[in-house]
Formats: structure tokens, C-alpha cells, sequence
């Protein structure tokens, strides 16, 4: 509402109302707050000396500053603190904080873990960890990879008793590999007797990130329920070994 008239006959424009004080205590709590963070600080830069080496580090610090001044900075600007909502607030950011700090300090730990979830998961497709390829024992015993021959996957049961890696009729004719007039000339006992099938070689196998190119394989004559990945792909192989339910397969530098 608009002032009385002045003395001369205008109207006064309204006056502004009285800013609300900073009560003091509050002055008092923002400027504790300060001090704690560059206290922190402070130790922080004796405990780990020479942690802040970079551009990067400093900036991040000049970061952590700003933020921490801006967000301290409420309580000199509002007018009505509700401490019971402030402490919930501060305890999630203290519970986010140390779950940083425990994902940081453990993080080798965490991969372990993320490489037994993917495993559960992945079913016949291997899991890569580091330079090697995990694959997951499945409950009948047996291993089974999910591989790529010519860039279309093929699921492979592991067999380092066959010498060859050995295609079923029904993969090699998805895949393209055999042909009318193929000769199966290629002879090998097996545990139904005496086998036959023909010799191809594939432009690449691979399994995960390890790929071979020029891949001699064996489309058998016989009806297959799966191909075999036999030792003339894992001969070529750094190392393979079994080591709780696991095959790890190491590619050659």
C-alpha cells in the first residue's frame, strides 16, 4: 500500500522492507564450518604429501572450495532452518562419501565380484579379465563358449581330447563351409568309432578377444548335437588351464 501524500500532493513510493538479520550464531556456525573443511584440508595435504601435483588436482580442490563456500552459504540466507532435515541431509552425504572411499580403497576386490556376476550371466560367453578369457564351468561339467567363425557365432563345447576343432553338418551349413562335392577323407576314432570329415579352413575363430586367422577345422560327416573346439585351436594358445570351475584361456603375446 502506497504512503500517505508528501507535502506536495504526490504519492511516496513504498518503502522497502527491513532485510531480516544473520542471527549471530548462525555466523558462528558458517565460519566453524570454514575452519573445519581447511582443516581437513590441511591434513589432508600432510597425511598424503604431494597428492596435489597436477592442473587437475588443484583444480579439483578450487572445485571443492567453491562448492563447499556456496553450499555453507545458506545458512547465512535463510530465514528458517529445520536442523532435524540438515542432519538427514548431511548423513546421506557422509553415507555417499564413504561408499566412494570403500569402492576406491577396494576396487580390486569389486572387480573380482563384477567378473562373478557377468559369469552367472554371461552363460556360454567369455569373460574377458585382463590379457585372459574366463570361461564358466557349466553344471553338467562340461565348458561351453559362445566363438565367432568368419564373424557368425557358433557355441562350441570344449574338448582337449578331440585334436581338431570339429563343425557339425548343421553349423557348417549355416555358416556357409560345405559344399556338395566335399570329400570327408580326414579319419578319427571317436567314442562312437571310427569318424570321417572334411578338412576346411576358416579365414578366423575367435573366442572373446582372442582370434585366430586361417583356421584349419573339420566339418564331420556324421550329425552332431554341437562342434567341438579341440586342441588346434587351443594349441595355439599361451596356456589354458581349469582352476575353480573356471577355463582360462591366455592368447600368446
Amino acid at each position: 500500500m502506497a504512503s500517505d501524500p508528501g507535502p506536495w500532493g504526490g504519492p511516496q513510493p513504498d518503502e522497502p522492507p527491513p532485510q531480516p538479520r544473520v542471527p549471530r550464531h548462525r555466523r558462528w556456525i558458517w565460519l566453524a564450518l570454514i575452519a573445519l573443511f581447511a582443516g581437513a584440508i590441511w591434513w589432508l595435504a600432510h597425511t598424503f604429501p604431494g597428492g596435489l601435483q597436477t592442473p587437475q588436482d588443484w583444480g579439483w580442490l578450487g572445485y571443492a572450495i567453491v562448492f563447499m563456500a556456496m553450499l555453507s552459504a545458506g545458512l547465512l540466507t535463510a530465514r528458517r532452518i529445520d536442523w532435524g532435515q540438515k542432519a538427514r541431509h548431511a548423513a546421506i552425504w557422509v553415507a555417499v562419501l564413504a561408499v566412494l572411499v570403500i569402492g576406491v580403497a577396494f576396487r580390486s576386490e569389486l572387480e573380482g565380484v563384477g567378473q562373478r556376476v557377468r559369469m552367472v550371466f554371461s552363460g556360454a560367453y567369455p569373460v574377458a579379465a585382463g590379457r585372459e578369457i574366463i570361461v564358466p564351468q557349466q553344471d553338467n561339467g562340461g565348458f561351453y563358449v559362445m566363438a565367432k567363425v568368419n564373424g557368425q557365432p557358433v557355441r562350441f563345447l570344449v574338448d582337449t581330447g578331440s585334436s581338431d576343432t570339429v563343425l557339425s553338418p548343421s553349423d557348417a551349413h549355416r555358416l556357409g563351409l560345405d559344399s556338395p562335392g566335399q570329400t570327408f577323407s580326414r579319419m578319427a576314432e571317436t567314442a562312437n568309432g571310427t569318424g570321417y570329415g572334411a578338412p576346411i579352413t576358416a579365414a578366423s575363430l575367435s573366442v572373446g578377444s582372442i582370434e585366430i586367422t586361417q583356421m584349419p577345422m573339420v566339418i564331420n560327416q556324421a550329425p552332431m548335437s554341437m562342434s567341438l573346439l579341440g586342441m588346434s585351436f587351443l594349441g595355439r594358445l599361451d596356456s589354458f588351464q581349469v582352476r575353480e570351475r573356471r577355463l582360462y584361456l591366455k592368447p600368446r603375446s
